[in-house]
């Protein structure tokens, strides 16, 4: 299958899902997830501010916080954000994280059931999150609580792998234990494939014009052990029979220490795309 097609294909399975389904799909790795995700590097943040020209008077609207991973940038601003999460225990890590900043609204509801105000919002933002929703549902009503000329900004945050050498080390485990995890390293061309396939809808969309795109490359080091917790958190491993992502896990573990002892070097690109409403 086409590499772009292929990306699709798996996006649109993840937006069929129910409400129901995906509001539980990452509880068993909540804690992990807010431990071990990645935020967003703050030039990329602060290039997506400076475009929507939001300041601290600015209104935001958040689709599906998560813990608050990119909230918490956002409200180092001091404007107003409504968060939406409809994740119970992402919810409550996202209120406890936020409690600083009184002008963070966090709401435990999906976007799809969330009933609107008659305020418009100076921009929709959503976090390695809108793909989850359907497109027919999630443009539309982003479009409908904007005013003209204001922004829909869709952040990425791709999965963070480590050297190309260690990662085939990794592949050699992988294929043991869990084979449908095969992959091969993303190399540049494949992130941006990646990127364009998460990005096409909003270049497409009718709702909005005048698309953005950036992306920057980060480089990091985590403890090994952080980092196979990091791994729970990706939903090819949440899928996984927990025997199997266990053993699959301690012989990473092991292979890890041995190439690069108790920390290991990681790259992810953080992306984002960003388009004003077509009024």
């Amino acid at each position: 299958m086409d590499p772009v097609a292929a990306i699709t294909e798996s996006l649109a399975s993840y937006a069929a899902r129910s409400v129901e389904q995906r509001s539980h799909w990452y509880s068993p790795a909540a804690a992990a997830y807010a431990a071990t995700r990645p935020g967003y590097p703050q030039p990329l943040v602060d290039a997506v501010v400076a475009r929507a020209g939001l300041t601290a008077s600015s209104t935001l609207l958040e689709v599906g916080c998560g813990p608050g991973t990119a909230t918490l940038s956002f409200a180092e601003l001091g404007c107003r954000i409504v968060a939406l999460e409809p994740n119970p225990e992402f919810a409550r890590l996202a209120q406890a994280a936020c409690e600083r900043f009184p002008n963070v609204e966090v709401i435990a509801r999906s976007f799809e059931d969330w009933d609107p105000p008659a305020e418009h919002f100076d921009a929709v933002v959503a976090a390695t999150s809108f793909h989850w929703i359907s497109p027919e549902v999630a443009y539309p009503k982003a479009a409908s609580v904007l005013g003209n000329n204001d922004w829909l900004i869709l952040l990425w945050n791709k999965e963070l792998q480590p050297p190309p050498q260690t990662h085939g080390v990794l592949r050699t485990i992988i294929r043991r234990h869990a084979p449908e995890l095969d992959r091969p390293y993303d190399d540049a061309a494949a992130v941006a494939t990646t990127l364009a396939a998460l990005g096409q809808p909003l270049l497409e969309s009718p709702y909005f014009v005048g698309a953005h795109q950036d992306q920057r490359l980060v480089n990091s080091v985590l403890p090994v052990d952080d980092y196979l917790t990091l791994l729970t958190t990706y939903s090819p491993f949440l899928a996984l029979d927990p025997g199997v992502r266990d053993a699959l896990l301690a012989e990473m573990g092991t292979a890890l220490k041995q190439l690069h002892g108790e920390s290991v070097p990681l790259n992810h690109t953080s992306a984002y795309v960003m388009a004003r409403l077509n009024a």
